[in-house]
């Protein structure tokens, strides 16, 4: 009997291991144990959170969905080998004799965090059956755990780690000789001939990719006028790129394209166009009489404020072989745009941008968006009736199909969104999640966990741990060409140590506003990371030329240097890589 009290009093009850805060969103994951309490804003948040149980998938579920007369059960199968091996990748960046101790540790069921997640796990009752959790564990949850057991130990022993110390491999001589480099002559000739753009006399036998690239540098400069534009339009072109048109007038579009020959254009982009775009002036200059746009597969009208749902259905009777199409900032289009367009291209279309159409009601447009069956892109920044109901809708029924996703200041997403993108989008290789201040740390293990195979990665503004972002980098940063961590302040050595390792494929990093990093780390990152081409830095006002006269990575562009000149620093894409954007 005194075995039995002393066991009880040993392992405390359920009760004891709950803790209740305040919570105004009941979709809001939360968890407790991983920070401190100044990481949060923890007023008015009330539900109980097992951090580590949040990511835990059992070995073997059963999941029952009703989406409308649909009924889904998804069984799936993890095996205990996979889950060791993982675990151990996961935890190379910590010290062995560390691993062998967390190790044991996790095999300690009393041990375990019990506390409980409703609504960040499921997002109605009815819909989806709640998962009963074991006693595994995964990859991030064991990094994580570990993560905090070495603080403890470090704390309880007065142990202060010391941090991997970079060496500069550069002197300031080399620095010189490095930017002076001399730019190759395809770039100073393409300079030369924007500044001279009025001096052009035809554009014949140019190819399309130096058309772009002489359009884009005309745009930047704000030097492109009527001149130029009707060099653009001579001849037969098949594609039109103006990713500025502010400086167009009603008058100049109308007599400019009503002469166009648009019987082999394959892409028109007239970005930033305004007022010019309308169903009066539609008729005489792009959508001249159906199919007139047969063999148009591309076609971009962002900004286009006076684009009603009437203009879309004239352009979708004359170009009737698109595969994709960017709507952003049309403030004109309704839902019915959506169904117009479903009507049209419902088998074929592949990419739909929708950023910022206020009018629209993504729960409205939900059956005519699931009618696109080859959908692989679709964004919806800004777009404020975007919600976890949303997403748990679209996703559990079409999220196999999609590649690339913009969420950007969709503000009412949680965590629960992410959950349910990251086991519905296998094959998910761009995500935007920028500015989504509901997140916490659930997401960006939940994205460890399911999406091993993203390419580009966009956090900008989120409240996301050190911890938690390092932990994602040993899990699946591997495969990571484009990283954006833009205003994440707590990153910091952990991230950086990750980088290092995990960031040989990285092309493009945005560390701006991370000024937890100092040389040492920064200069950890672009030494390691040798494929880097591109490194933003705007608002590091805490690096010195330690870092920037000392790093060997020669090929790294620096953008966000004070006095440096922008636009020269951005590389314009290659048009020649895919049919799609």
């Amino acid at each position: 009997m005194d075995q039995e009290q002393e066991q009880e009093h040993q392992q405390p009850s359920s009760s004891s291991r709950k803790r209740i805060l305040e919570q105004d969103d009941d979709t809001d994951a939360y968890y407790l144990g991983l920070l401190p309490p100044e990481a949060y804003d923890t007023s008015k948040r009330i539900k109980t959170y097992d951090f580590l149980a949040a990511f835990d998938e059992p070995k073997r579920e059963t999941i029952v969905i009703s989406d409308s007369d649909d009924e889904e059960v998804q069984d799936e199968t993890e095996s205990d080998d996979d889950d060791r091996s993982n675990a151990a990748r996961a935890l190379a960046l910590f010290p062995r004799n560390q691993q062998e101790e967390h190790h044991n540790a996790s095999e300690n069921k009393n041990n375990d965090v019990v506390i409980e997640s409703n609504a960040a796990d499921k997002i109605d009752d009815d819909d989806v059956e709640d998962e009963v959790d074991d006693d595994s564990s995964t990859p991030f949850s064991e990094a994580i755990k570990a993560i905090q057991e070495r603080a403890e130990r470090n704390q309880e022993r007065g142990i202060v780690e010391e941090p991997p110390v970079w060496i500069p491999k550069r002197n300031e001589k080399d620095s010189v000789r490095r930017r002076s480099c001399v730019p190759s002559l395809q770039e100073l000739s393409l300079n030369i001939l924007a500044q001279h753009s009025d001096a052009v006399v035809s554009l014949d036998c140019v190819v399309d990719e130096f058309r772009q690239r002489l359009s884009n540098l005309l745009c930047d400069s704000r030097k492109m006028n009527c001149y130029f534009l009707k060099l653009l339009l001579t001849g037969v072109p098949t594609q039109i790129r103006l990713k500025d048109c502010s400086w167009l007038t009603e008058e100049e579009f109308t007599n400019y394209f009503q002469t166009l020959d648009t019987s082999e254009l394959e892409v028109i982009q007239l970005d930033k166009c305004g007022k010019i775009v309308t169903e009066h002036t539609l008729p005489a200059t792009l959508a001249k009489s159906p199919n007139s746009l047969s063999k148009l597969t591309i076609l971009s009208l962002t900004g286009a404020c006076r684009l009603t749902n009437e203009g879309l259905r004239l352009l979708v009777s004359s170009a009737t072989e698109l595969r994709s199409i960017n709507l952003s900032q049309c403030s004109l289009l309704t839902c019915d745009s959506l169904g117009i367009l479903a009507d049209s291209f419902g088998s074929v279309l592949k990419e739909l941008h929708i950023d910022e159409c206020i009018l629209i009601d993504v729960a409205r447009i939900l059956p005519a968006l699931k009618r696109f069956k080859q959908l692989q892109v679709l964004s919806l920044a800004g777009v404020p009736s975007v919600s976890d109901e949303f997403i748990k809708s679209y996703f559990i029924a079409c999220g196999h199909n999609i590649k690339e996703l913009v969420l950007k200041d969709c503000l009412n997403l949680t965590d629960a969104s992410v959950r349910i993108i990251a086991k519905h989008c296998p094959g998910l290789r761009v995500l935007d999640i920028m500015n989504l201040g509901k997140l916490t740390d659930l997401s960006v293990g939940y994205l460890a966990n399911g999406c091993q195979r993203l390419r580009t990665l966009k956090l900008y503004g989120n409240p996301f741990s050190d911890e938690a972002i390092s932990v994602f980098l040993e899990l699946a940063g591997k495969t990571l060409e484009e990283l954006s961590l833009n205003s994440i302040t707590k990153v910091g050595l952990l991230t950086a140590t990750s980088l290092a390792k995990n960031g040989q494929n990285l092309h493009t990093l945005d560390l701006s506003w991370c000024r937890n990093l100092s040389d040492n780390e920064l200069g950890l990152i672009v030494d390691s990371c040798l494929s880097l081409r591109s490194l933003k830095l705007f608002g590091c006002s805490q690096l010195t030329d330690m870092f920037f006269k000392g790093h060997s990575n020669s090929g790294a562009r620096i953008i966000g240097l004070k006095l440096s000149p922008l636009f020269q620093r951005f590389e314009e894409p290659n048009l020649n890589e895919g049919s799609l954007r």
